[in-house]
């Protein structure tokens, strides 16, 4: 099978019977360009499909020295999002543009082009109409972890191996001694929330057990992780070890195993998919992996920044490294830590012909202070 030629300019130009440059400019509104001679233009692009390189045509345009951040609807409660969003900023500043946080439905895509040079989008949905827009506005749009949606393709995008990451937290469980692991999904249609549930699945159907998997919502509160773990530890008395995907929202689950009788970290290890300094401070202090979001701004920033700059093609995908924090929470007494050794990141592939190199996770075994 073939795949299909990309239509460019002089493809548009030749059907036209004009200038590549007289399409350039009836395209784009620019020149002085007959009103018919436009129109003939126009024609001719929309009968070959022609899509305009919206990279490309915004490396052309003057420069307005900002770029525009795009956070989920449930951001601006969730430390995860907003130490992302000042490494983000720390980042772009070096290169001397300032950041310009969008609001979530803000519904002014269309108009961006003419205000930043280019957009982050973190963790963007397929569901989500604005997201849509903003991959449709006309400048380069680097994403934090893949688009699932049929929009236009990103120009690039920093990812981290979701599936990698859970991988090694339910080893690491198991090793300490866990039987009957549960997860605390996400809803929701983000490549995060996606790797996720897919792997609670492959990873059981591997070691021949189950994971019990019950949705949350994406930004989970320790109220409605508490009220979800007392539900599921009625439902089924066998999990021994309940992983809580949602930033913050294993304090929550801490609460509710002690509300049972259970002890978090000897006959309930507990965990999270996200770090946060809550989590650290917890008694007992929860395992967790640090997904590194001021790094993780600072990448997303800095692939967006080589982009626009020419030091990165458009189509470039970059790894993100995680660790993986071993504390308290799942060291249950007379287990030697419970932690696999190798415990790594695998390789995150490319998307729209992109290339990434390897993401290396590890673990950390932390010691009580």
């Amino acid at each position: 099978m073939t795949s299909r030629r990309t239509v460019t300019l002089l493809d548009v130009a030749r059907a036209a019977g004009v200038s590549k440059s007289t399409v350039s400019d009836a395209l784009q509104g620019s020149g002085r360009v007959a009103e018919e001679t436009r129109r003939r233009v126009r024609d001719a692009a929309d009968r070959l499909g022609y899509q305009p390189n919206s990279a490309a045509r915004s490396l052309r345009r003057a420069s307005t020295g900002a770029l525009g951040l795009y956070l989920p609807r449930t951001a601006t409660r969730l430390d995860y999002y907003m130490t992302l969003a000042f490494g983000a900023v720390a980042r772009a500043q070096e290169d001397g543009l300032d950041v310009v946080l969008l609001a979530p439905d803000g519904g002014a895509a269309g108009r961006l082009a003419s205000r930043v040079d280019g957009l982050l989008v973190i963790d963007p949905e397929a569901g989500d109409d604005a997201v849509t827009g903003l991959l449709d506005a006309g400048v380069p749009v680097v994403t934090g972890e893949r688009y699932p949606g049929p929009a236009p393709a990103p120009a690039g995008a920093v990812v981290c191996d979701n599936a990698a990451s859970l991988t090694a937290l339910l080893d690491h469980v198991r090793a300490a001694g866990a039987r009957r692991p549960a997860l605390l999904a996400p809803a929701g249609s983000s490549a995060w929330a996606t790797a996720l549930r897919e792997t609670a699945e492959t990873w059981g159907r591997t070691h021949g057990c189950d994971v019990a998997v019950r949705t949350v919502p994406f930004a989970a509160t320790p109220d409605e992780a508490a009220r979800a773990t007392v539900d599921l530890l009625a439902d089924d008395p066998a999990v021994d070890a309940v992983l809580c995907a949602p930033d913050g929202a294993a304090a929550g689950v801490l609460r509710a195993a002690a509300g049972t009788g259970r002890t978090a970290g000897r006959d309930l290890l507990v965990a999270s998919c996200v770090d946060g300094a809550a989590l650290r401070g917890s008694a007992p202090p929860v395992t967790a992996i640090d997904l590194r979001p001021d790094a993780y701004g600072r990448a997303c920033a800095a692939l967006l920044c080589d982009i626009l700059a020419g030091r990165a093609a458009p189509e470039t995908v970059r790894p993100h490294e995680w660790e993986l924090r071993v504390r308290a929470s799942t060291r249950p007494e007379g287990a030697a830590g419970g932690t696999p050794e190798g415990a790594a990141g695998g390789t995150a592939e490319g998307a729209a012909g992109g290339t990434a190199e390897a993401a290396a996770g590890g673990t950390t075994e932390e010691q009580p202070a």
